[in-house]
Parts: C-alpha cells; structure tokens; sequence
C-alpha cells in the first residue's frame, strides 16, 4: 500500500478528496431543499388547490321550470 502513494501526493489527494465531499455535500444539501418534505428553510409548500372542471353557470341563462 505505501507503494500508492510513491505515485500519487498525499496532500493534493487529500485536497482534492476534501474538495470532492465538500461538493457531494453541496449538491445533496441543494438536492434536500428542493424538496417539498426536506426542505428546511422555507418549509413544507401548502398543496395547490383543486379546482373545478365545472364552469360556474351565470344566473340569467338559468330557466325557470
């Protein structure tokens, strides 16, 4: 194993491992908040309402039986 690292810097890959979870993080977190059940900041978003496919009939067209 101590072969490895004849080849490689151990401090550049310990840089860039670093940088490599700092961005995995990053991107979860982003991930995470846009999200309607994770997201932390802004919270749960209230359901959209539902609407009707029935058009509300005006009154005057309305025949008297």
């Amino acid at each position: 194993m101590w072969r490895v690292w004849l080849l490689f810097d151990p401090r550049r890959m310990l840089i860039a491992l670093f940088t490599f979870l700092f961005v995995l993080a990053i991107v979860i977190h982003f991930i995470l908040l846009s999200t309607n059940r994770f997201n932390w900041l802004e919270g749960p978003r209230a359901p959209a309402a539902a609407t009707s496919q029935i058009a509300p009939v005006a009154a005057d067209t309305v025949k008297a039986v």
